[in-house]
């Protein structure tokens, strides 16, 4: 049996929502909202926006996570958030965290004036080179990077390494979902037919 490449799973780039790194966070939201409007109901809607310089070359990412955090200047001092979401958190946790930072005491007060005066290019995060696959790759090798890398997607490159899509966990699940719901098939028409 062939392995499929990734370019058969990608998300094409002229599909994803993009903004330019100078965009406000309220620019950046309206993108995602109109791309998942036009996005193929059957398939999983985008949970993030790519963010391009002036050269319109990819530089960033901003998912929802990211915009979120955005709305709470005060999470930028919580020096331990990333490291704390890998190992798992308790509820008292959390409850003591809220109080020591201030978090979220008027949620939406702010919340306008904040999402029109962040500029994309202060939240978003840069991908690292591991978050890269080249569009001909077999797709079990975008299954390690996703899962050892713990990234929910990954950017996908053709052979001049310019960025032609993006793979998202979500899609390599599907797949993998129709792989296992074929292996019960098999295996039924197997045992029916001897």
């Amino acid at each position: 049996m062939k392995i499929p490449a990734v370019k058969e799973f990608m998300v094409p780039l002229k599909e994803y929502a993009t903004v330019s790194e100078d965009s406000t966070l309220i620019e950046a939201v309206k993108a995602l909202e109109e791309a998942q409007k036009r996005f193929d109901r059957a398939r999983y809607p985008h949970r993030a926006v790519l963010v391009l310089d002036k050269d319109g070359h990819l530089v960033g990412k901003l998912s929802q996570h990211d915009v979120i955090k955005a709305l709470e200047p005060n999470y930028r001092g919580v020096k331990e958030l990333d490291s704390l979401s890998r190992f798992g958190i308790n509820p008292s946790l959390v409850e003591s965290m809220v109080e020591q930072y201030g978090l979220w005491r008027s949620p939406l007060h702010n919340l306008c004036r904040t999402a029109a005066e962040t500029k994309v290019k202060e939240i978003m995060y840069t991908p690292q080179p591991g978050e890269y696959i080249v569009e001909s790759a077999p797709i079990t090798r975008a299954l390690h990077h996703l899962v050892i890398g713990s990234h929910h997607s990954l950017l996908v490159i053709d052979e001049n390494r310019e960025i032609v899509g993006v793979l998202r966990l979500t899609d390599v699940f599907a797949l993998i979902c129709q792989t296992i719901e074929g292996c019960e098939k098999a295996a039924t028409q197997n045992k029916d037919s001897g």
